[in-house]
């Protein structure tokens, strides 16, 4: 698995690469600096004034999409999808619309999406005319996703790759449901959401600086299961292997790969405690999903008005933000996302059978594309794969020779020609067979 992520990780950071190979820090600099010159980016800001409010961010942002496009050939697709949404935070109802660049793969129906959202607020949620730089919540996140495109843009991928700006996360997560909302009608089938919001800033409140992980959230039990489906999971003790536990997971291996990069702190939280992000819809409707966010946090640069009060100063400007740090950040999603978007899909389903028996069958759903599968299994109590075995071809069943099913976790990956892997689908029980 390390050499694949090295390798990945080659793709994006050579050792002896140009700067335009790599997550540029200036740039990113120059794309915080830009969305918060737009004044205020609130969702209930003036929609139409060219040069102030979310707007005139929103165009801005499909316009860099479009240069980028340009310089790939017309590689992306910009276009916008909006919804009037009316909540406690816009009791007069408001449209929100979210930009997406989308980078078409040979199988346009498989996606993966990046995203960060582009509204801002203050102190008053509801106040959507005071100045609301928004730079670390979220232009950092938007500045990612610009990045990203700029690097993944110029290569070719099996799935689709979504880039995309929110609106409308600060008056209730409205871009992310809007989002999800729009990948459950058009059929898509979504490999893995990466939601940045909050990932360029190093220096917590308290003064202590954490410049050497991130925090990746992500759920365990799935918010779309029902209660026999929840039962079954646990029975099979896979509270630990959900879909999103393993793209977590995955992005934690990917992160190993990077030379002086960042280590990944999987936090096994949906998000931060009692809050939530634009990731929570997708988890919802069933899809992998993961939330980005720095390892340490400033509350007071986050949702306040501009001042400065007993030598202390609120407000979330630009000067409070880490751009090498957040260049790292950039390099974990883009490599995540370059081996997600190589890979075949995950299988849809891994049974395992062996009760009363020293060896355990495995037997998986066939992917289509797939030039093999990797079957990986762990001691019950670790939570990191620590075996694995490739099968190759088209088989569908492995039989694992002096492994006992009751003291292992067991999970099957589909692999690319080149090895490149997909997430890794746990194994539970096979379904029960009626009596001849």
């Amino acid at each position: 698995m390390r050499l694949q992520s090295l390798a990945l990780a080659a793709v994006l950071l050579p050792a002896a690469a140009s700067a335009q190979d790599k997550p540029d820090p200036a740039r990113l600099k120059a794309d915080v600096e830009k969305l918060v010159s737009f004044g205020t980016r609130h969702t209930l800001s003036d929609p139409n004034n060219p040069t102030r409010g979310i707007g005139a961010a929103r165009r801005w942002f499909a316009d860099e999409m479009k240069r980028t496009s340009a310089r790939c050939g017309g590689c992306l697709q910009v276009s916008t999808v909006e919804r009037i949404f009316t909540g406690e935070r816009a009791p007069g109802g408001v449209n929100v619309v979210d930009v997406l660049a989308v980078q078409p793969g040979s199988d346009p129906n498989r996606v993966v999406i990046v995203q960060g959202h582009i509204d801002s607020r203050v102190t008053n949620v509801m106040d959507s005319t005071r100045d609301a730089p928004g730079a670390n919540d979220d232009a950092s996140g938007v500045a990612l996703v610009l990045e990203a495109a700029r690097l993944l843009s110029k290569k070719k991928f099996k799935a689709t790759i979504i880039y995309a700006a929110l609106s409308g996360e600060e008056q209730g997560l409205f871009g992310g449901q809007l989002l999800a909302d729009t990948a459950k009608e058009r059929g898509w089938q979504v490999a893995a959401v990466l939601n940045n919001d909050i990932v360029g800033n190093t220096l917590g409140q308290n003064g202590q600086r954490v410049a050497d992980r991130v925090r990746v959230f992500s759920e365990g039990i799935r918010a779309s299961e029902d209660l026999p489906a929840q039962l079954a999971r646990r029975v099979n003790g896979g509270e630990d292997d959900g879909p999103s536990r393993a793209l977590a997971k995955a992005i934690d291996h990917v992160a190993t790969g990077i030379p002086g990069g960042l280590d990944v702190f999987v936090d096994r939280r949906n998000d931060r405690f009692g809050r939530g992000g634009d990731h929570e819809p997708f988890l919802k409707l069933g899809y992998p999903a993961v939330r980005f966010s720095v390892a340490i946090e400033n509350y007071n640069q986050q949702h306040q008005d501009l001042r400065t009060e007993n030598g202390i100063e609120y407000g979330d400007t630009v000067d409070k933000m880490d751009f090498p740090y957040l260049a790292k950040v950039t390099a974990i999603n883009a490599a995540t996302i370059a081996r997600l978007a190589a890979a075949p899909a995950a299988p849809a389903e891994v049974s395992l059978n062996g009760a009363l028996g020293m060896n355990t069958t495995v037997t998986w759903a066939p992917v289509p594309g797939a030039a093999g599968y990797r079957v990986r299994w762990r001691r019950n109590d670790k939570q990191d794969w620590t075996d694995s075995r490739d099968v190759p071809g088209t088989a569908s069943e492995a039989v694992l020779k002096d492994v006992i099913v009751d003291d292992v976790f067991i999970g099957v990956s589909a692999l690319s020609a080149d090895g490149t892997e997909s997430l890794v689908t746990f194994g539970g029980r096979a379904p029960r067979r009626a009596p001849r």
